[in-house]
Formats: C-alpha cells, structure tokens, sequence
C-alpha cells in the first residue's frame, strides 16, 4: 500500500514586508514571471517520487483562505489540498501544530515566499528521521545554520550565529519521516514555551527531535530564491524568466511594432503599443500598455500604464499609471497620474 506524503506549506503571515501588496491579496498570490508565488513554491514538488501520493495542508490566515482555496480551484484543481486556519500568528510551530490532524507519516515542510530548486527523489529511500536544506553563504549571521557532529548528522540548529565559522543555511524546507515524532516535539517545545518574539519557531522544535535522538542529515539545494521582499521579488522574477519563464519570441510575433528586450514574459491577453519592454519584465493578464518603456518590474493582472518609463516597479492589480515617474510600488487598485 502507498504511504502519502504529506505537504505542509504555513503561510498565514500578515506579509507585512511586501505591502502595500499584502493589504489586498496573501501574499503567496503576489505574481511573477507569469504565475503566482504560491504556483512556483507548488512547483518545487515535481521531482518527488514517481507514483508517490501527495496531499497538501495549507495554514492560511482568517482573511487569505477564500483567495487561496478560488486559486488552487482555479489552476490546481487535481491537487488534493486541505485548509487550516491560523487566527493569531504564533509562528511555524504553531501553525503545523493547528493541522496536526493531517499530519502523519512521511511530511515535508516549505516556507510559502521562498523556492529552491532541488531533486526530491532522494526521500524516496530516506531512512533517516529527517533531513534539512541548506545552502551555503558568505555570510550565515542573519540566517539560521545546520551544525553537524563528526558523522556528518545535524547537531543543533542555530539561529543568527555570531560567527562565520559555519555557512550552511537552512532554507527552510524540510523533510521528516514520521510527522507524529514532529508533533511531539512541538507539543514539548509550547510546554517549554520555547519563544522568540512570542512565536514558535519550528528550529526549536526540530532541535528537541535531535535531543531525543532523532537522526538528520542535511541536502545542499543548488538554487535558493527569496520571495518574501520586495528588493529580493524583483531577483527571483529575474532569476525565472532567464531559466524558461521567458516567452518573448512568441509575445513579439503577436505585437508588431513593440521593441522587446528578452527575457521578459508577456501575457498573451496582455495589450502592448508603442512600447520598450524589458529586460527583466513580467506583464500579467489584461494589462495595457501604451507608450511605455519598463524594464526590471513586474506588472500584475489589469494593470494600465501610459506615457512613462518604468524601472525596478512593482505595480499590483488594476493599478492606473500615468506620467514621468521611473520607479513605484502600488499595491491593487492604486491610481498615479503626474
């Protein structure tokens, strides 16, 4: 009989650092090189198994669960996708504790606003407890560290280290054999009200499974992408669009007299006239542009501009643009004229 695999994705966060996007949408809906964040975080998964099965446990926010379940309807209809809410946000131990109805067997663990790029095929004969991205930085303080014993097995998980002894960072993607012994550990880690901020950081968590002996390994990805901020959001459309999200040999057939500068993504309902698009450009459904010079941004659906350059912009939903300004941040619905 096949065991399934368990997809546990918290992303009920206020996303606070990508507003104004986050004010009307969640942001795993914030699109990209021509999908949503949350489309590109449900790509990571094709490299599981073959044949394996797979159910996925979304913890939302009270006010994200209506735009989430309409997308997944919407694009991911096959998936077979279960909803927890999360009322008050008292992090990651939390939310995967509020679904541990769901959680059994084999799981894994990823952050909602980052992507990696790794071969999942390797869980398929893991008979380890567990085991833990990394990535190695130049610089590991401002992130959390994989510290290893002499066998090369997880010792501890440490937060902003204060030296730079040890690069390897977690990225927040993990794999755990048997989802009951994380739930223990939790419920273990809330006795202890082991907090930061107020919060339950799943590092505490996985850091009493190492204690009560639990064997973890960790697996370098070769691609760690950020999706959290704006800065890091315009990089990682960068990123997609140059390793095959970029369609501009077909958007330029369908729109003579529009100078386009590849990689970008053009929607193919999207209206163009007059204009310079890209490099670095992702133009989603419906927008209309004319006159126009972008480069380095991101234009999410319905977005209508005219007459300006654009440059390292981020224009959310239906926004309205007019005039001479080079660079903006709009959140849906948002009206500039100059």
């Amino acid at each position: 009989m096949t065991q399934t695999l368990k997809v546990a994705i918290p992303m009920a966060g206020l996303g606070t650092r990508m507003r104004p996007h986050t004010w009307s949408k969640p942001k795993p809906l914030i699109a990209l090189a021509g999908k949503t964040v949350l489309d590109y975080v449900l790509d990571q998964f094709c490299t599981l198994p073959a044949g394996m099965d797979v159910e996925y446990i979304f913890i939302v926010g009270p006010v994200q669960i209506e735009q989430v379940k309409a997308h997944m309807q919407q694009n991911h209809p096959e998936k077979k996708v279960h909803f927890v809410v999360q009322e008050k946000m008292r992090g990651q131990s939390d939310a995967l504790y509020l679904a541990r109805e769901y959680l059994s067997g084999p799981m894994l663990m990823a952050f909602s606003d980052t992507l990696v790029e790794t071969d999942l095929s390797v869980i398929a004969n893991c008979e380890l407890d567990g085991m833990a991205w990394v990535r190695p930085v130049s610089d590991p303080r401002r992130f959390g560290v994989a510290n290893l014993n002499g066998d090369g097995y997880i010792k501890r998980l440490v937060e902003k280290p204060k030296d730079m002894n040890n690069n390897l960072v977690v990225v927040g993607f993990y794999y755990f054999r048997r989802a009951e012994d994380l739930m223990e550990a939790i419920s273990e880690q809330m006795e202890r009200n082991l907090t930061l901020k107020d919060e339950f950081f799943l590092a505490d968590a996985v850091n009493i499974l190492l204690e009560r002996g639990a064997k973890m390994r960790t697996q370098q990805v070769d691609v760690w992408l950020d999706a959290g901020v704006p800065e890091t959001l315009l990089e990682t459309n960068r990123y997609l669009l140059e390793h095959g999200h970029d369609n501009s040999a077909e958007a330029a057939q369908s729109r003579p007299g529009v100078a386009i500068i590849p990689p970008v993504f053009i929607s193919p309902s999207a209206k163009v006239d007059l204009s310079v698009v890209g490099p670095y450009v992702s133009i989603g459904e419906d927008c209309q542009l004319n006159q126009v010079v972008v480069r380095n941004s991101i234009l999410e659906e319905g977005a209508n501009v005219e007459s300006m350059i654009l440059d390292g912009s981020h224009l959310g939903r239906d926004v309205q643009v007019h005039g001479q300004v080079t660079r903006l941040n709009l959140g849906d619905q948002s009206v500039a004229m100059s």
